[in-house]
This record gives C-alpha cells, sequence and structure tokens, in this order.
C-alpha cells in the first residue's frame, strides 16, 4: 500500500488516481498508524513553503516523515513536497524544512536571465545524472511537467537530474531511500507513470 500523506496541501486525489492507474493501491492519510504500515510513503505539496511547512508542523506530520525516512521506507517528495525535503526556503522569508536532503530553496528568478516567464510552466526534458531507481524505467531527455517559481540549491551530490530553463534548474534530488521530484509525475503522462512505477518499486534503505 502508498500511502500519500494528508496535510491540507495539494492535488492528492489525481497523485491516488496516477496511482491506480499503474495497479497500486493508494490511500489518502493523515492517519500515523496507516503511514507506518505502508511500504511506500508520498509527501506531495501546492502552494507556499512557510504555510505547507506550519501545517506539516501542526500536525505533528513532520517527525512522522521524518521518522519514517529514518527508518528507511522510501519517501518521495513531489514539487513543495520535494522542496520540503530540503534544509530551508527564502520563499517569502526563511522557514525551516524537513532536513532530510541538503541544499535550500530559492526564487527561480535568482538563477534564470531576466525575461523568461516566472512561474515556470511546462514541459522539459530532464537531464538525468548517474544512475537512479526511480528513474530506470525512463531515458535521458524524456520530457515532464513543470510548475514552480522556486527550486532547489546548493543540493550537490543529492541532484540526480536538471532540467534547462535559461539555466540549468534543480529537476529531482535523492538521499537514500528519500527522493524529490520538482515536476509533477502525476501530470506527466507515460514517462510521469513510469517514474511512479519505479518508485512503487524502490527497497527501503536507511539514509
Amino acid at each position: 500500500m502508498i500511502a500519500i500523506v494528508d496535510y491540507g496541501v495539494g492535488n492528492l486525489f489525481s497523485l491516488k488516481s496516477s496511482l491506480a492507474a499503474i495497479g497500486q493501491e493508494a490511500v489518502v492519510t493523515a492517519d500515523r498508524e496507516i503511514l507506518a504500515a505502508a511500504s511506500h510513503v508520498i509527501l506531495p505539496g501546492v502552494g507556499a513553503f512557510g504555510d505547507a511547512a506550519k501545517k506539516l508542523r501542526d500536525t505533528g506530520l513532520d517527525r512522522v516523515v521524518i521518522e519514517l525516512a529514518k527508518q528507511g521506507k522510501p519517501l518521495l517528495g513531489i514539487c513543495l513536497g520535494m522542496q520540503m525535503l530540503l534544509e530551508r526556503s527564502f520563499e517569502y522569508g526563511e522557514h525551516e524544512g524537513l532536513g532530510l536532503i541538503k541544499g535550500e530553496i530559492r526564487p527561480i528568478e535568482e538563477t534564470v536571465p531576466k525575461g523568461l516567464k516566472i512561474p515556470h510552466i511546462g514541459w522539459n526534458a530532464l537531464q538525468l545524472r548517474g544512475e537512479n531507481p526511480i528513474f530506470k524505467y525512463i531515458k535521458d531527455g524524456d520530457f515532464v511537467y513543470f510548475v514552480h517559481s522556486y527550486h532547489g540549491v546548493a543540493c550537490g551530490d543529492c541532484v540526480i537530474a536538471t532540467a534547462e530553463y535559461g539555466a540549468t534548474l534543480t529537476a529531482a534530488v535523492a538521499f537514500g531511500n528519500v527522493y524529490g521530484c520538482q515536476f509533477h509525475p502525476e501530470k506527466s503522462g507515460e514517462v510521469g507513470l513510469s517514474i511512479l512505477r519505479a518508485f512503487c518499486e524502490t527497497e527501503g534503505r536507511v539514509c
């Protein structure tokens, strides 16, 4: 069973439908026991980092997610969910992240040339870095769908894929059993479904 963390942020049922399309039983839940019993956990998210991080803390689910990750359960953050895996964000102030992956969240406008539309919305090719289990069914240059105004920086060797939008942007990160996609696999057609399928096949390991 795949558990989708429900903390009041994210297009949860679109993600659940995508998992159903690849034959995976998924539940949208804030129940700690169900999260603990799941084979894999997905942390979704849309909106502002500070608001989402507060909601996660207020429910106590921040500690649950951190503990499950440290126990070795495969964890996937999507879009804002990926951003919250990092150490901090500078979106409208400075906000603490979960600290499961090194790096911080900064505005895209600090990186890309002036004149490019922000938010970055649309299909971009992934440039894969090395081999990673969540990309085992896709290839370098496959397209995925992005919607974001902020991106991960200073992630070092945790970066497993990038995309070009006037500059090189972090598209995906990983550390041990923790994975993050800045793009939306649930909105990325067959490529996205292939990434979700590969994540659901990953084995637990301590990050």
